[in-house]
């Protein structure tokens, strides 16, 4: 697929424009997010990456229009994950609700520049060495076993590198002083607390495209729909958070259902290598990739939903795969 320069130049300008919309909002009128707002956000971002898959798959056809959707479902689904650390990040610095908006959306724009570099050097070496299907496929199964084991666990933010580094190095206020990263406390240079908490996200960004860009790399080999899945996918994420946030605890089959998915794509990603070496080794197509993904994600909910009503005690984990972890009962 080919993917003009003015194609690239109208995608990116779509994809700031709607990061300066949302930073604009945050930045201009400070304030608590209710659920409304939430809500019609959310609707918002779902509907501009269903109407920009429509548009694309006629322009390009459904075959690379289906990569898309599935691409765009794997990646919103792992960014449910991401929103479980995003709340304990907010809950263990105390970030104050009419700043975590400006949180979320710093955040989430340090995510896609981070993305992009993932992306380019995923799509360069895929490029350049088939056998690196084989191996995010891999590293794909090995990420499902180990988010499987921990998934009744949290990751500890506080003892995260970055956060220990920042702590270590800088000086840090003790209030976030009107949301502002830095400010000048008794004539010295201080950074906020606010700016250690965009140091943790952007940290746990990091550990999160580990799996996410070879996931997506699981469905589609186009880098053009890797990107734009996973733009419109982060896109969402600052809303979806405070239209969430109180029934993410309730999902708490949400991590076994994506080691599943991802256990799933790895294999997919296997059997791709396998089929470059040798005809005869099946591939998984990505019309199956779409309903087991589907599928799996609808059993999930369902099953979690289920489990929390039946036990009101039962509480849903971000699961740790790398890095410190932490258990609840600690």
């Amino acid at each position: 697929m080919e993917i003009t320069a003015l194609g690239w130049a109208v995608t990116i300008a779509l994809i700031i424009g709607l990061l300066v919309l949302d930073l604009m909002i945050g930045m201009l009128r400070p304030h608590v997010v209710g659920f409304r707002e939430a809500a019609a956000w959310s609707v918002f971002y779902i509907a501009a990456a269903i109407v920009f898959g429509l548009v694309f798959a006629g322009l390009v056809g459904w075959k690379y229009g289906a990569e898309y959707f599935a691409g765009y479902i794997v990646e919103k689904s792992l960014s449910v994950d991401n929103l479980f650390v995003f709340v304990i990040i907010m809950s263990t610095f105390a970030v104050p609700a009419e700043h975590q908006h400006k949180v979320l959306t710093f955040g989430i724009m340090a995510a896609l520049a981070l993305r992009v570099v993932f992306i380019a050097l995923g799509a360069t070496l895929l490029s350049l060495f088939s056998f690196m299907f084989l191996i995010f496929g891999v590293l794909l199964i090995w990420t499902a076993v180990q988010l499987y084991r921990h998934r009744d666990e949290d990751p500890d933010v506080e003892s995260n590198l970055l956060v220990r580094t920042s702590r270590r190095l800088l000086p840090v206020s003790d209030d976030y002083i009107d949301g502002r990263l830095l400010a000048r406390v008794d004539g010295r240079r201080v950074v906020t607390p606010l700016f250690i908490v965009l140091v943790a996200i952007g940290g746990t960004d990091i550990l999160f495209a580990l799996d996410s860009i070879p996931a997506v790399f699981g469905v589609t080999a186009e880098p053009y729909i890797v990107f734009v899945a996973n733009a419109f996918a982060l896109l969402g994420l600052r809303a979806l958070f405070f239209l969430v946030t109180g029934l993410l605890d309730r999902l708490v089959y949400l991590s076994t259902g994506l080691a599943l998915i991802l256990a799933f794509i790895g294999v997919k990603l296997i059997l791709h290598w396998g089929h470059t070496v040798d005809d005869r080794v099946p591939e998984i197509s990505t019309a199956v990739s779409l309903v087991v993904i589907i599928g799996v994600l609808a059993i999930t909910t369902v099953a979690s939903l289920v489990k929390s009503r039946r036990d009101p005690t039962a509480r849903a984990h971000a699961g740790a795969v790398t890095g410190f972890r932490r258990r609840q009962d600690d």
